[in-house]
């Protein structure tokens, strides 16, 4: 046996150890959080921890007791969009203030500035960081998705 399998052979029970440890240790720093009945039903978590990062899923304006987008537009998709995230966050301990960064994106980018006056009644200055994008289509027709992450720091 040549030095090389030799050591192979010594280390390799430490190093798979080590590996087993690392991965329970990373088990532990990660938690999905599902805060609503649909996410039981569907193929993502409403929120995902890792370590002090919190990812959100994407929120459209679906009322939570009907399971369908409510009525009234932009203004009221995006109304709700937000108080789902908010609702989704506090379920878990957070607040809007533990979110840092929203992805917005909107079926029409003239929209824009309706979001904007119904974002700043969820959030305050300093405001998160956001990126805003129009998109050809989201589910259900839904106008507007906000996709948020968070710290819990």
């Amino acid at each position: 046996m040549n030095k090389a399998s030799l050591l192979m052979c010594m280390f390799a029970p430490l190093l798979l150890s080590n590996i087993a440890l690392a991965k329970e240790a990373v088990s532990k720093d990660v938690e999905f959080l599902n805060t609503t009945p649909a996410s039981t039903s569907l193929p993502f978590s409403d929120m995902v921890r890792v370590e002090n990062t919190l990812y959100l899923s994407g929120q459209i304006g679906l009322d939570p007791k009907t399971n369908k987008l409510v009525k009234g537009g932009v203004i009221a998709e995006a109304t709700q969009a937000l108080t789902n995230i908010q609702q989704s966050l506090q379920k878990q301990g957070y607040a809007m203030d533990n979110i840092v960064k929203c992805t917005v994106m909107l079926t029409n980018i003239g929209d824009f500035s309706a979001f904007n006056r119904v974002y700043t009644r969820f959030f305050s200055p300093p405001y998160p960081a956001r990126s805003a994008f129009a998109v050809n289509k989201l589910a259900l027709n839904a106008q507007i998705e906000v996709e948020c992450i968070g710290s819990t720091l």
